[in-house]
Parts: C-alpha cells; structure tokens; sequence
C-alpha cells in the first residue's frame, strides 16, 4: 500500500478528517479539525497537522499539535512549546503510520518549539518504544476521570463529605450557576480566569482562543461555559469542552474574594448534574500532576470522587540551551509578578 504524508490541511477533506477522529475508538476534541480553526483564530497560537494518507486518500492517521506562545518576537521564541492532547490517532493502531506521522512532527517542532508534550488521554504503553526511538521521555502523571453513567445519588455519596458541605454552602448562601451563551459572558469569565491566573503566577492563553472556541465550538454544541453569580456579582467560571459522550475540564476559576460564597465546589457539581441530564457519559477533571509529588489541584479534585488513571506524558526537548534559558526565565518572570 502506498503511503504519504501530508501537513497541508487543504489536501485533506474535513469531512473525513472528522469522521476520522469520531469514530476512532480514542477519538477526541483535541485532534478534531474544529479544534485546528481554534488555534489558528487565537493570538501566538500556531496548529501543526500531519495526517497520512493512502492511494484511495484515505485516512489512514492525524495529529494536531498547537505551539503556543506568551508573546510575539525573541522573548516569544524562548516561551514556544508545542501540545499535544489526545493524539496521534491511528488507524488500527498500524505503527508504521504512527512512524510515518512521528517523524514528520519531529522535523517540524524542532524548527518552531522548545519542546514537545504529548499529553496522553488514555494508555500509550504500546507506543512507548517508538517513542522513545524519536527520543521522546516518559513522565508518570495523573488525570481524574468521573464516570457520569452512576446515578445521581451515587455520584452524591461519591463527593467528599466536606465538600458536599460545602456545595450546600454555597446554595445557602444563594449561588447559582448558569451557561453564558453570549460572547459578553465570554469576555467577563475571561476577567476572571486572568485574575485567578495572575494570583497563581502563571501565564494564561490571550482572550482570542476563548472567543475563537466560543465561535467555532459553540454552535456545533462542541463548548459550554458555565458562569457562578451570586446576587448580581460574576464570581467564578468553568469552560467546559464537549465531544462524544465526555466533558472536558479546560479552564476553571474564581474570584478570591467571592471564594465564601463557594463558586468553585458548586459549579463541578453542576456540571456533573448538567452532562447527566444531557447525555454524557464520562467527565474528565484533567490534569491532576505527578503521583510523586504534592499538588493541591489534585487533592481539590479528588474530593469530587472518580478515578484516578495515570496516562503520562511523552516528552522532547527539541532546542536544549533554549530550554534551559527559558526555564530560568519563568523562574524570574514569576519572581518579577
């Protein structure tokens, strides 16, 4: 059978580049061609695709990475990373493919990143010895998985005990939680995702990829965000992404000032209820660090119950004493904030 490469997204039919991700068994939203339209609409994002194909052009694999980047110019070069969630999916799992698709990334991060993070959804043991040929290392890390299918009442028992507490807090105290289904809603749950992200010293991605989602994701029902209020006061969001049969955690936050009025342990509780209601199936809380270490988000989102699966995480340095120059540079960056 003759193979090719392509990265040239307009010799591929979108069509069957979705029907591609839909129905692989590890199909995801992350590798979906919405998802590149995302990318490419949002400030110091960059997508990179490579998919094969075959003589009938058939889709034989995908991967879509996005560089991201804090700012434009030298400084942004030095900030460049490229992420992958959820990918590559292959075709029957055919390894020459993965190859295929491996090697032709290679050749291009290591020309626009740092380094590479693939950011495993589910068990990429089989792949691991190609990987680690294309010198990619493995990391243990923890993901959180809610399996929406239990009942409510399940789910309930399921919450920790404290936090269940609280969620009756936060209704006590009159917090509700409502979709924001206009870009209005969008820009102010962006005020405060950037508040939460400056009060922890880390970067946040430019308003442009939450409109640009907002746009795109939002009319193939592919996006939902969900706004806390408490009286007429905006007090915490979670965007919530959408994509058969699961939700994904994206970005969640509140306002330190309003953390009495508990936004943050009601709105996954609503959420969980939500998708119940509207058909999925499973919730994945994301990223929950490394098992070795101490991480307070994880020990935040275990207190909501579900699994922990530990994927891991493959990654590439592709530039070194750029990486080691952009490492101390976040050290003082966050000094300086």
């Amino acid at each position: 059978m003759e193979l090719k490469v392509t990265t040239d997204i307009n010799k591929i039919n979108k069509k069957k580049w979705a029907d591609f991700v839909y129905h692989h068994p590890q199909g995801n939203i992350f590798q979906t061609p919405e998802m590149y339209e995302v990318y490419e609409n949002t400030k110091n994002y960059q997508p990179i695709f490579v998919s094969v194909i075959d003589e009938k052009d058939e889709i034989l694999g995908v991967l879509l990475a996005v560089v991201q980047r804090e700012y434009r110019g030298l400084i942004g070069d030095l900030s460049a990373r490229s992420i992958i969630w959820g990918g590559p999916l292959v075709k029957d799992n055919n390894l020459k493919v993965f190859k295929l698709i491996l090697r032709e990334y290679n050749k291009i991060a290591k020309k626009k990143a740092i380094y590479s993070q693939f950011r495993n959804l589910w068990d990429m043991q089989k792949f691991k010895d190609i990987f680690d040929d294309f010198g990619y290392y493995y990391e243990e890390h923890l993901n959180i998985i809610i399996d929406l299918r239990k009942s409510e009442e399940l789910l309930w028992k399921e919450v920790h005990s404290k936090r269940r507490n609280e969620i009756r807090r936060a209704l006590k105290e009159k917090t509700f939680v409502q979709e924001l289904k206009k870009i209005g809603g969008v820009e102010k749950a962006y005020q405060i995702l950037y508040e939460v992200y400056k009060y922890a010293n880390l970067p946040i991605a430019d308003l442009s990829l939450f409109k640009s989602a907002f746009q795109v994701l939002g009319p193939k029902k592919m996006i939902k965000y969900f706004g806390a209020f408490n009286g007429n006061e905006f007090i915490g969001v979670i965007c919530i992404l959408a994509y058969r049969g699961t939700l994904y955690d994206w970005y969640a936050g509140s306002l330190k000032k309003h953390l009495n009025k508990y936004p943050n342990d009601l709105l996954p509780w609503e959420v969980f209820k939500w998708g119940k209601e509207n058909g999925y199936t499973v919730f994945d809380f994301g990223g929950a660090g490394k098992p070795d270490e101490e991480y307070g988000v994880r020990d935040y989102k275990k207190k909501f119950g579900g699994q922990l699966a530990n994927y891991g995480r493959f990654e590439k340095i592709h530039q070194p004493v750029k990486f080691k120059v952009a490492k101390a540079g976040f050290k003082l960056w966050q000094k300086v904030k």
